[in-house]
């Protein structure tokens, strides 16, 4: 024991790192399979990093002996240079990506088999992935595919690899483009005999890695000779077949240390699968299960409703998340009359802030940062976006509103007229549209309809009304120009019918919309408008090279997983957001589970100050508070101390227990009036009153008292 002990000793004089009783424990833990998880903020690559100096100065090992795998890039260049921060006198350590590893073996196999390859993805293929799938696209479905279903379909494809799914079961993984299995067939098909050699994708690269180890006992035996321990850093994220690689890499000696929390798997939707970890005694029956617990991190507040808090979910490791942190101040929970103050409140919070590099607002969707930018920058609040996504302002939605917007300064260009001439109430035929095109006489577009183009007896109402509705459109303030395109023109009602016809989320597109009209809100020209929209472009662009300035960090919660920050606050907590209406749906409890471990990923960011942000309206119609918002308040103020103080007040037929609930029964709701029971579950109920369906949280209507018997 002296010797090791020793080695703790000599560090913590070389490097001042002092490690805790368990995290010892995990780098003596040398031999076998070793299950770590480690908590938020419990010193995981601290741990990782002494662990692999161990086995160089104590044990004998040698540096290249030694394999560390992470989940990205960026992970394993900060492990690289923290391991020669901490041992600058050691040789280098092999430390890469699942990628990065099974590029190499696959690199390898078609060196020695002679087969020609190229690489379609990433910023130097001529001939790339999306290129090859939006020419599949366009000859399979007669359109052109958007960036919303690019995204869908890549992450199809790669959700079928990374699960490794036969192909006779692709039919039942759910996917809203059309035509997607037909696509990905073809497009297999064409990266096989498509051109002279074969087309590999990155996804690819982790499938025949894994079959080359599979079939190739020569080559796999090589790299089983090459390595005798192996460290894999944020398991939870790595998919089926990076498991399967994994496991044939380490058959022999099985020296398998296996970093992960289970409480932070966010990637379902990506291929990874958080069960393996909870399955890995069935694996390695021999493997230890260490539990680094004790958070660095965060406050005694913090940690302690989030330790409180994840234990909602029920597939998840028994894990009690601790810290000797001192108290600082409760969870702020705020709650605003109307989703438009929120930007403009967190300016408020925020703009005396000195250090605006330990600020981070978070979402869970990348829509949500648009108003955030738009307000800080026009109070000239510096920011950093942490994943910019550009989609929104070359989204086709905003470029159909500014189609409409030119078309009231002139009416003469048929070519912005067939931009949109599907999407308002003309009922323009792409025949009728064809025959305008050949017209060239400079005049009014819809007088060269009226006039030289065969139309339906219908159609020439409203065109006659579709042309004064632009002309009095002309020099009309954007935010009205917006209501009158959406309401009087039609394009409401054309994008339901897109909805229905190629699977978009209706939300979604209204969601662009009502941003699109915020933006306008204060602006008073259509002009300034546009104008507006290109500055915030160009102001994304800035926003993304601001890394590591003192600027405030916006980021999605995905995003944020491995950041952390003294001040966080979370917004757009309301439930149809997080958790989504598809994690709510009737038999998608992993789904929520996971809903509930990225809002604790959140969570699990602040040091001193986290804040829970939502709202009661949003666009005209009332929200709900996210359940977890409810759930974080019921853990700092329990229901029970509440209930004794309020129940004095209650009206007798007020309703204060489950029991009282069901389906089909009629209630009295404090604000919404009389309504029938059409939903129940633990957490939710769903009333049907005259002005609609609501969703509430059961716990907020028996603790405040909100529902009456009839």
């Amino acid at each position: 024991m002296t010797v090791k002990e020793d080695f703790f000793v000599r560090k913590k004089r070389e490097q001042g790192v002092s490690l805790n009783q368990m995290q010892r424990q995990a780098v003596l833990q040398t031999e076998g399979p070793l299950l770590l998880l480690a908590s938020p903020g419990s010193g995981k690559t601290t741990t990782m990093i002494m662990r692999i100096g161990y086995l160089i100065e104590e044990k004998g090992v040698a540096p290249t002996r030694i394999k560390a795998i992470t989940f990205s890039r960026a992970a394993a260049h900060d492990m690289k240079l923290r391991f020669e921060r901490f041992f600058p006198d050691l040789p280098a350590v092999d430390f890469s990506t699942i990628h990065g590893l099974a590029f190499e073996v696959v690199r390898e196999h078609f060196r020695e088999t002679r087969t020609p390859y190229q690489i379609i993805e990433g910023d130097k293929s001529p001939l790339h992935k999306k290129i090859i799938l939006r020419n599949l696209f366009k000859s399979i479905v007669g359109e052109h595919i958007t960036e919303d279903q690019m995204d869908e379909l890549t992450t199809y494809i790669s959700f079928i690899k990374n699960k490794m799914i036969p192909e006779d079961k692709w039919s039942t993984v759910k996917v809203d483009v059309p035509e997607a299995e037909r696509i990905f067939r073809e497009y297999e098909a064409y990266k096989k005999t498509g051109t002279h050699q074969l087309l590999l994708d990155y996804d690819d690269m982790l499938t025949i890695a894994n079959q080359v180890f599979e079939k190739d006992r020569e080559l796999l035996n090589r790299y089983q000779r090459r390595y005798d321990y192996v460290l894999t850093d944020e398991s939870q994220d790595t998919s089926m077949v990076q498991h399967a690689m994994i496991e044939k890499l380490v058959q022999q000696h099985k020296n398998l240390c296996v970093v992960a929390d289970d409480d932070q798997a966010i990637y379902s939707w990506r291929g990874a699968e958080p069960s393996y970890l909870l399955n890995f005694k069935k694996v390695y029956p021999n493997a230890v299960t260490l539990f680094m617990e004790q958070n660095y991190r965060s406050s005694q507040e913090i940690v302690n409703v989030a330790n409180q808090f994840i234990k909602r979910n029920k597939y998840r490791y028994d894990k009690n998340m601790f810290t000797n942190n001192p108290s600082i101040e409760p969870i702020k929970v705020k709650s605003l009359a109307d989703y438009k103050y929120q930007a403009k409140y967190l300016v408020q919070e925020i703009k005396n802030i000195k250090r605006l590099s330990e600020v981070a607002i978070l979402y869970r969707n990348h829509s949500s940062s648009i108003m955030l930018m738009n307000e800080f920058d026009r109070v000239g609040i510096p920011f950093y976006m942490k994943d910019a996504d550009n989609r929104f302002f070359s989204h086709w939605v905003v470029q159909d509103i500014l189609n409409f917007m030119r078309m009231t300064f002139t009416d003469k260009r048929p070519d912005i007229l067939e931009k949109i001439h599907l999407k308002f109430n003309g009922y323009i035929s792409k025949q009728q549209m064809a025959a305008l095109k050949q017209i060239h006489n400079n005049e009014s577009v819809f007088d060269n309809l009226l006039n030289h183009v065969q139309l339906q007896d219908y159609q020439v109402k409203q065109l006659k009304a579709c042309k004064e509705t632009f002309l009095q459109m002309k020099g009309m303030p954007p935010l009205h120009a917006i209501h009158v395109i959406r309401d009087r023109l039609g394009y409401e009602k054309a994008l339901e019918k897109t909805c229905e016809k190629l699977g978009f989320r209706k939300e979604y597109l209204f969601g662009i919309l009502n941003t699109l009209e915020e933006i306008a809100d204060t602006l008073k020209t259509m002009e300034e408008f546009a104008g507006r929209l290109k500055h915030l472009e160009s102001v994304l662009k800035t926003a993304k090279t601001r890394k590591g300035q003192n600027a405030v960090t916006f980021s999605t919660f995905h995003s944020a997983k491995g950041l952390e920050f003294e001040r966080v606050y979370m917004i757009d907590l309301v439930e149809g957001v997080i958790p989504s209406s598809d994690d709510d749906k009737r038999g998608a409890e992993e789904k929520m589970e996971e809903a509930t471990r990225l809002f604790y990923v959140g969570m699990t960011r602040a040091k001193r100050h986290l804040e829970l942000i939502h709202y009661q309206v949003r666009d005209g119609k009332m929200t709900t508070e996210s359940r977890f918002v409810t759930a974080v308040n019921h853990i700092v103020n329990p229901p029970e101390e509440k209930a004794s103080k309020e129940t004095l007040s209650y009206s007798p037929n007020t309703i204060q227990s489950n029991r009282d609930l069901a389906v089909g029964k009629r209630v009295k709701h404090r604000v919404f009036g009389n309504g029938e029971i059409t939903q129940l579950t633990e957490e939710m109920i769903e009333i049907r009153f005259q002005e609609g369906i609501k969703k509430l949280a059961v716990r907020t209507c028996l603790d405040m008292g909100l529902l009456e018997k009839i």
